[in-house]
């Protein structure tokens, strides 16, 4: 497996592993009917610097990396992950926040932050648990989820 920058190429990949989990509505904060611009201007907009995971030139996964704030709190990052369906349970993800760990420390960011982890979502949540991010926060049925009603929604960081 390689984890590339993404380039505009990759759109039509990029689309492919995000709309199934967007349609799903179950973990990010978007509407479910996004367009497919609207999915890869959330995704890929800027300041995210956006990665691919690959093998053999099959499309894995993506994450985007991006400071959380502006200025005072530009040196906590924040991404996103998405892992293509036929690809779960591979590591995929594992290797994509590794991946990201490191870029982010070589990048200068001193933390990473994830604004709203879904309550429900126990695979990222345990993934992010086992990679050092503690939960600071929780927002009391903060996410509408499309089968398990009002859950909450937790914010979890780690240092860098």
């Amino acid at each position: 497996m390689i984890i590339r920058p993404a380039t505009p190429a990759d759109d039509a990949a990029l689309w492919a592993m995000l709309e199934p989990v967007f349609r799903a509505g179950e973990t990010y904060a978007v509407a479910r009917d996004i367009s497919r611009d609207a999915a890869l201007a959330y995704w890929s907009g800027a300041p995210h610097r956006v990665f691919l995971a690959e093998d053999g030139g099959a499309p894995l996964g993506s994450y985007f990396l991006t400071p959380n704030q502006q200025g005072g709190g530009d040196h906590v990052c924040n991404c996103g992950f998405v892992t293509a369906p036929e690809a779960t349970g591979r590591g995929v993800a594992r290797a994509m926040l590794a991946d990201a760990l490191e870029r982010a420390r070589g990048a200068g960011f001193r933390a990473m932050q994830f604004n709203f982890v879904i309550a429900t979502n126990a695979r990222a949540i345990a993934l992010w648990q086992s990679h050092g991010f503690q939960t600071v926060g929780r927002l009391p049925g903060a996410f509408r989820h499309p089968t398990a009603g009002f859950v909450d929604a937790l914010v979890m960081v780690r240092a860098l």
